[in-house]
C-alpha cells in the first residue's frame, strides 16, 4: 500500500514538472476582486480591480482610474490596451497619448450588456464576451448574452447567442479555434474560426466547475481558471494538471520577458507560478 502511495505521489510530480517549475507565489494582496491580468512589455503586468473601478500594476500602483470598471484586458497588434469596461457596458482602446477610443459599446441599436472578457486575433480581429454580470439592476438591451467579433474596419458582429453566461474567451496556436468559457454552462466550447471572423462546428472542449478567465500556451494546452483553480487542457480537451490557488481564480495570463511565468487574478490577490511552456500573445504589427 506504501508503495503504491509513493509511486503515486511521484507519478503526479512526474506530471506536473510537464507544466509547470515551481509553487505558487504572491505577487500582492489586498484588492477588492482582482480580473483581467495582462503583461505590457514595458509596465509588466497589470490587472483590473472591479469594484475599485481601476487598473494597477503589479506593485499596486494605478495604471488607470477610472477604469470604467473594467474587467477582461489584452493587448492589440499595435499593442495598445484593449478593455471591456464592465460597468460602462463598452470596449475600449487606450490610444498612445492615453486617450480613450470606444470600439463597441452598443449591437442593432442597443447598448452590449456587460463585455467581460477579449481576445485578440493577429490581423486585428478582437472577439469579447457579453454576458450581464456588470448590469447590477440596470436594464438589459440584448436578447441574449453573446459572443461578438469586431473586424479591424470596426464592424461588429454577434457570432454566437446560444451561451447561459459567455465569460473567458481565447484563441488556439494556430488561431483557427475560438474557445470560449460557459460559466453556468460548466464547459468551454470550442469552434472553428474563419477568416471573416465567423464561427462553426461548435462542439464541448472539456467540462469543469465554474470556467472563467483562461490563456493558452505554445503547445496548445488551454489554461482555465474554475473552482477547482486553474485547470490545464491538452488540445484535446484531456485535462492533464491543476494548478491550486490560495484563493478562488478569476482569470489569468502568462508574462514576464520569457512568457513563461502564468499570472493569476483570484478575489483579494494575485499569484504567478512558472511554467515549462510559454504563453501566446497578440502578434504585433
Amino acid at each position: 500500500m506504501l508503495s503504491s502511495f509513493v509511486l503515486m505521489v511521484a507519478l503526479t510530480a512526474s506530471a506536473a514538472e510537464d507544466y509547470v517549475t515551481g509553487p505558487v507565489e504572491t505577487v500582492a494582496e489586498g484588492f477588492q476582486f482582482s480580473e483581467g491580468p495582462v503583461w505590457l512589455p514595458k509596465e509588466g503586468l497589470i490587472f483590473s480591480d472591479i469594484p475599485a473601478d481601476t487598473i494597477y500594476k503589479a506593485d499596486k500602483s494605478i495604471f488607470r482610474k477610472p477604469s470604467g470598471k473594467s474587467n477582461g484586458l489584452n493587448l492589440d497588434t499595435k499593442g495598445r490596451l484593449i478593455a471591456c469596461e464592465h460597468w460602462n457596458r463598452r470596449v475600449t482602446r487606450t490610444e498612445d497619448d492615453g486617450s480613450i477610443t470606444v470600439l463597441a459599446e452598443s449591437y442593432d441599436g442597443k447598448k452590449l450588456n456587460s463585455p467581460n472578457d477579449v481576445t485578440v486575433r493577429s490581423d486585428g480581429f478582437v472577439f469579447f464576451t457579453d454576458p450581464p454580470y456588470g448590469l447590477e439592476g440596470r436594464e438589459q438591451e440584448q436578447p441574449c448574452q453573446g459572443v461578438y467579433a469586431l473586424s479591424p474596419e470596426g464592424k461588429l458582429t454577434r457570432i454566437a447567442e446560444d451561451f447561459i453566461k459567455p465569460n473567458g474567451i481565447g484563441l488556439s496556436s494556430d488561431e483557427k479555434t475560438l474557445y470560449v468559457a460557459d460559466t453556468d454552462g460548466k464547459h468551454i466550447r470550442a469552434f472553428d474560426l474563419a477568416a471573416d471572423g465567423s464561427i462553426s462546428n461548435g462542439r464541448v472542449f472539456c467540462t469543469l466547475p465554474g470556467p472563467d478567465g483562461m490563456a493558452v500556451d505554445e503547445k496548445g494546452n488551454v489554461w482555465s481558471t474554475c473552482g477547482e483553480g486553474v485547470q490545464v487542457f491538452a488540445p484535446s480537451g484531456e485535462l492533464v494538471h491543476t494548478v491550486v490557488t490560495p484563493q478562488g481564480p478569476a482569470n489569468c495570463a502568462f508574462g514576464d520577458a520569457d512568457g513563461k511565468t502564468l499570472y493569476i487574478t483570484a478575489v483579494s490577490g494575485v499569484y504567478k507560478v512558472r511554467c515549462v511552456n510559454k504563453g501566446l500573445f497578440t502578434k504585433k504589427d
